[in-house]
């Protein structure tokens, strides 16, 4: 069997076909296993630097049973948040205020989230939070995305937000043991009839190709919808009802924590209207560490940009809140739209989308098998999500 990608979905499947007597081959673009979730370390920083997924979002029990498997601790991250609103900082938490925004049913047809927001008699602060959370937290264009989905998600919203010890991606090496892994394999062309199918593309750099009877697909939704890989022929999915959204990471590790001397115990803070309009500490773990986060077309208007650029941006929006701060020591960039195996940070529904991810997750004449966050309903945009769609992929395939 053929498995394509060696992000959290691609090692979930590969590992239950092997488990199960499978002979799997994973072929992956990049030079590393794990996809969308990268781990960086600054040296002399105790804490993981994650320029990809970094929180585990409720209690997903393939991601539980992942930790249970590699003998790793989830570590409860600390929430407390303060956000710059109106000329003074103020204690805020985000997850309430969308769980307040979500009491709202969308009547009716669907509409855009900016849409529903705009009917609702709401404080300004809600309204300023909630489009913050949904540019930040889903990584979407409050114009483009749909109400009803994201009225869905935030009703289920969990508080419970902890950290893998040490990352994902040591957590994710456990799982690339399980399988078969050929790296630097850039897929150009599927092409496949029931019962068979033939990759095309290079291996380091020179003409490759594997067949296989079947295979799983992997791909983030953005490559799937850049065509960058070729399907002959091409499979009747759902990827106009799709978004990938755009997210971009700074990473800056300082000479000191200066800021927990007059913020003890703030992890998150929020600016609004500044480039980055979120950043984070490691709370719980003490470590000279900010992260600064950029989602939607807050993202979208920084595309391209320089790493100088980037880095530059940061700073601005953490001085919009902390005051004139010196340089950072060190620091880590990843843009996820402009990463040509990614092509975004994670996926949402479109408006009138709903039942796209479903119907992406389908099947296609027991040959190929599609998986990834963007195919999960209920973990979508996640970690959890990916890891559980790549085993229900792998059973829905060994069931064929």
């Amino acid at each position: 069997m053929l498995v394509i990608g060696a992000g959290a979905a691609g090692l979930a499947a590969a590992a239950e076909l092997a488990r199960a007597g499978c002979k799997v081959l994973v072929v992956e673009a990049r030079e590393r296993v794990g996809g969308r979730c990268l781990t960086r370390r600054f040296p002399g920083l105790p804490a993981p630097v994650e320029l990809g997924a970094e929180f585990i979002h409720g209690r997903p029990a393939a991601t539980f049973s992942l930790l249970r498997k590699a003998n790793v601790p989830a570590v409860d991250s600390t929430r407390t948040q303060l956000v710059s609103f109106e000329g003074r900082l103020q204690p805020v938490n985000m997850f309430t205020q969308a769980r307040r925004v979500a009491q709202k049913a969308v009547k009716g047809r669907d509409v855009s989230f900016r849409g529903f927001l705009a009917r609702q008699r709401l404080p300004r602060l809600t309204r300023t939070l909630a489009m913050m959370m949904v540019q930040g937290f889903d990584a979407a264009d409050p114009r483009r995305v749909s109400a009803r989905e994201i009225v869905e998600e935030w009703s289920a919203l969990s508080t419970s937000q902890p950290r893998p010890q040490g990352g994902y991606g040591p957590l994710l090496e456990v799982l690339a043991k399980e399988a078969r892994i050929q790296l630097a394999t850039v897929v150009r062309r599927v092409n496949w009839s029931r019962g068979s199918v033939e990759i095309e593309g290079t291996f380091r750099g020179k003409a490759w190709r594997a067949r296989a009877p079947r295979a799983i697909i992997t791909l983030p939704l953005g490559v799937l919808q850049s065509r960058s890989v070729r399907f002959a022929p091409t499979p009747d999915k759902p990827l106009d009802q799709l978004a990938s959204g755009p997210v971009i990471r700074v990473a800056m590790a300082f000479a000191s924590a200066f800021w927990e001397e007059q913020h003890p115990g703030v992890a998150f803070f929020h600016s609004p209207n500044a480039p980055f309009p979120t950043f984070w500490t490691p709370l719980p773990m003490h470590a000279p560490l900010l992260t600064a986060w950029a989602g939607g077309p807050k993202a979208a208007r920084l595309a391209g940009a320089s790493e100088k650029r980037l880095v530059q941006k940061a700073l601005e929006s953490v001085r919009s809140v902390l005051g004139n701060i010196k340089e950072p020591r060190a620091f880590l960039v990843h843009d996820w739209q402009a990463d040509p195996f990614a092509r975004g940070g994670y996926s949402y529904v479109r408006v009138g989308g709903s039942g796209a991810r479903e119907r992406l997750a389908l099947p296609v004449e027991r040959t190929l098998y599609f998986a990834g966050e963007a195919t999960d309903v209920a973990q979508s945009g996640t970690v959890g999500g990916a890891l559980a769609s790549g085993m229900r992929a792998a059973h829905e395939l060994l069931a064929g």
